[in-house]
């Protein structure tokens, strides 16, 4: 138990230290020494703690040791202070690293405290030798021009803000001669009554740089006056150029300069130092320094020394030569290229001048000497597609990948040559796939389809092509967008079927917009296009509907007199359906007995001109069949039948007998067209399903009572007995009661439906359907009344 709450303690303690670590501060240059860094927490009950700083980075002494004094019980606060030697510079440096242990008891933490350095944009400082103990020391000849600008003092930060500066030295005419100078822009000019005869004298000037708000800093400077260079030191000529090979090994022997003159000691004045070259101080022999490598040694191809020849014994007396030193590569590496194989991919829109890559080749052996590039196509040989300029591969022609093996891969090398002897070659392998791009919009013509309006499902209507420039042109998917679900669209071929039925007198035309999205045209594969067309269906109508003549059938009674036509009736037939399809023929197909009925257009008229005997003394009864049919260009023709009963009467004339003449007396009463309406019942359509579907469930009904029966009186025949038989034949009589019962309720409903207003014979309205008709049982003592069953329906 005590371990573990050490642990816990132990954890807590870490937990509590760890989170203050590492830690960041901000101080401005402008703090100075003494200047406290904000405090450091630190957590820590159970023991002494301590704090100490291990290193800096970069090293300084500009901060002093840590102090650790404790607020309360558990935290203990850390503090920072600037040394007295602190200069914080954020030009020079803007954060200091300082390294951190805190130990508290065995527990050991350690961790940095960033210190960053903020630029105080109101300071001004002073800096290089200037600001040094010493000062900056030049050097100028007595002949000097009066009034010349000496030298610029420099001050980082201050090129927007004007700073003053003066010269804060005494300037004893006794020992100058004349005043030195300084403007606001730091520029020293040598006094105008010049320097000559002041050779060799020094003289030190205390410059002090002020800018408002009392900020200053101040540096020395020390102006040493040379004599005229003697006329007995010079070269045979001002400047040399020679070539050497990088091969040397160093302290080999470049050149040997020499001065006229007496005494004379050589030195290189530039560059200082000189790194790759030296001179001999006697002899003015130029030597290597180091080994001459063009690759590692960078500037080394072409070096410019300054020589200067002086006297012994007056220094001030030299002369200056210029010495270039080419160093020429010798050629042992073929170049070296990045990258070592190019592989890109570019799509087919990039317009031309498209810069691929730009090869970056070095040559080994003369690091900065120039390099040839030649492009050499593979596949396809002689492609124009690519062009290289001077390193620089670029799209020549027009890419295009909507033809048929347009789009490839060029297969091609770069051939880079060196300069040198003899001649290197490196070889780049390039290889750039061309990537189709989804360009165009797929689309398709208006079509038009034409469909008979008894087309069955899945007829097909035709096919929708689509057409796109996008290679392959036939990579596309077909939908219809929106409208009617009476057609579908193959989503690969295109076709149109028809998928329910058609009515033309409902609707003549469809009108859909079909939908075209191509795909795998497009190296992302998710970039589709799409478009549209549209389509046109049109019905062509069939004839499917009959004519319906109203009332279907009629029965008249026709008082007739002799010798005049009379109009029986009218007969009205229409299509319900096709309300335009009004052309009807109409013709008198049967019971048209001695032709004394013709149909003038609808019109039926009763023809009795007979003028001889024998007359019609007896009512007749005609039962006359008339055909309507529907003409047109529409196939094929319905018709349908029409039924006129037509009872005949004949008028009788008046007759007066006499003894001497005989006189006919002629009615003058008009005919009167009686006609009868006789009830019939016509069931809706529904209810005749109903019935049929109840007599469907009722015959298995009874077919399974029946198979129950048998499988009883099989049983029974095994251990036959009376009283079963018995019940057998109650069963089978109650069976027999309830179906005639059914049977007379049937008559009774139909019986009572109400009259629709339409003539209807009675007689020939009545259908006998035989249902069914049971074979006599197969048991010799029993016989079943259902040997026909009959049910009455509809006509």
């Amino acid at each position: 138990m005590v371990l573990v709450r050490l642990l816990a303690l132990l954890f807590a303690l870490l937990t509590s230290v760890l989170h203050s670590l590492p830690w960041s501060i901000d101080i401005s240059e402008s703090q100075g020494p003494g200047t406290a860094l904000p405090s450091l927490p630190f957590n820590c009950s159970s023991y002494m703690a301590t704090l100490e700083l291990l290193s800096v980075k970069p090293p300084t002494s500009f901060f002093n040791k840590p102090s650790l004094h404790r607020s309360d019980k558990e935290i203990y606060l850390g503090k920072v202070t600037l040394s007295p030697s602190a200069r914080l510079d954020a030009l020079a440096v803007n954060r200091y690293e300082l390294q951190l242990q805190f130990t508290c008891g065995n527990s050991v933490l350690a961790g940095p405290l960033f210190v960053h350095v903020l630029r105080d944009s109101g300071r001004i400082r002073c800096a290089g030798p200037f600001a040094s103990p010493a000062g900056e020391f030049i050097y100028v000849p007595e002949t000097v021009t009066p009034g010349a600008a000496l030298y610029t003092v420099l001050l980082p930060g201050l090129r927007v803000q004007r700073a003053q500066m003066n010269i804060t030295s005494a300037q004893d005419p006794s020992l100058f001669p004349g005043s030195f100078s300084i403007d606001d822009q730091g520029l020293l000019r040598a006094p105008s009554q010049g320097l000559r005869g002041q050779a060799p004298k020094t003289f030190q000037l205390q410059i002090l740089v002020s800018v408002g708000k009392g900020q200053s800093c101040n540096g020395m400077l020390t102006v040493k006056v040379l004599p005229v260079p003697s006329s007995q030191v010079s070269f045979p000529q001002k400047a040399q150029s020679i070539t050497i090979l990088e091969d040397l090994v160093p302290g080999s022997k470049v050149v040997q300069v020499q001065a006229r003159g007496l005494n004379l000691l050589y030195e290189i004045i530039s560059p200082l130092p000189s790194p790759l070259f030296s001179i001999g101080q006697a002899d003015g022999i130029v030597r290597t320094t180091a080994p001459l490598d063009l690759v590692r040694a960078q500037g080394a191809s072409v070096t410019k020394l300054q020589v200067r020849a002086f006297e012994r014994l007056q220094p001030w007396v030299s002369a200056e030569f210029d010495l270039t030193v080419n160093v020429r590569a010798v050629n042992q590496w073929s170049p070296r290229c990045h990258p070592a194989l190019l592989v890109t991919q570019i799509p087919e829109t990039a317009p031309v001048g498209t810069v691929l890559h730009t090869l970056t080749c070095v040559d080994p052996d003369s690091a900065g000497d120039p390099l040839n590039y030649q492009l050499q196509f593979h596949n396809p040989p002689h492609s124009a597609s690519l062009h290289l300029r001077d390193r620089v591969l670029e799209v020549n022609t027009t890419l295009d990948c909507d033809t048929p093996g347009a789009c490839f891969q060029h297969a091609a090398s770069i051939l880079v040559f060196d300069n040198g002897q003899p001649q290197m070659t490196t070889e780049v392998p390039v290889l750039v796939m061309v990537t189709p791009v989804n360009e165009f919009s797929p689309a398709c013509a208006p079509r038009t389809f034409r469909v008979r309006e008894d087309a069955g499902p899945h007829t097909l209507l035709g096919s929708i092509v689509g057409m796109d420039m996008d290679y392959p042109g036939n990579s596309l998917e077909y939908y219809i967008s929106g409208g009617p679900s009476t057609f579908a669209v193959d989503r690969l071929s295109g076709e149109l079927h028809l998928l329910g039925p058609l009515d033309y007198e409902q609707q003549r035309l469809y009108r859909i917009s079909i939908l075209l999205m191509d795909h795998s045209q497009d190296w992302d594969l998710n970039r589709r296009r799409s478009g549209s067309c549209a389509v046109t269906i049109e019905v062509e109508d069939v004839n499917d509907h009959a004519p319906e003549c109203e009332p279907p059938f009629q029965e008249l009674t026709l008082y007739t007199s002799l010798g005049r036509s009379m109009e029986v009736t009218k007969v009205s037939c229409r299509i319900p359906q096709e309300p335009q399809r009004s052309a009807l023929s109409y013709s008198i197909v049967g019971g048209n007995s001695q032709s004394r009925f013709r149909l003038q257009g609808t019109i039926l008229l009763h023809n009795d001109t007979v003028l001889r005997p024998p007359w019609p003394e007896q009512p007749g009864t005609y039962e006359l069949l008339i055909r309507v049919a529907d003409v047109g260009p529409s196939s094929p023709h319905l018709s349908t039948t029409a039924t006129i009963i037509v009872h005949l009467v004949p008028w009788r004339a008046s007759t007066v007998a006499t003894s001497t003449h005989r006189s006919t007396m002629s009615s003058t009463m008009t005919p009167l067209i009686v006609t009868e309406v006789e009830a019939f019942w016509k069931p809706e359509p529904w209810f005749v399903v109903v019935l049929t579907a109840t007599g469907a469930v009722f015959l298995l009904a009874l077919g399974w009572l029946l198979s129950r029966i048998l499988r009883g009186f099989a049983q029974s025949l095994k251990a036959p007995n009376k009283p079963a038989r018995a019940l057998l034949l109650n069963s089978i009589q109650g069976n027999e009661g309830s179906t005639g019962r059914l049977m007379e309720a049937s008559r009774t409903e139909m019986s009572q439906q109400h009259f629709d207003g339409r003539a209807h014979d009675v007689r020939k309205s009545q259908l006998f359907i035989p249902i069914l008709s049971l074979d006599p049982l197969p048991f010799p003592e029993f016989s079943l009344p259902f040997n026909h069953l009959h049910f009455y329906c509809c006509h």
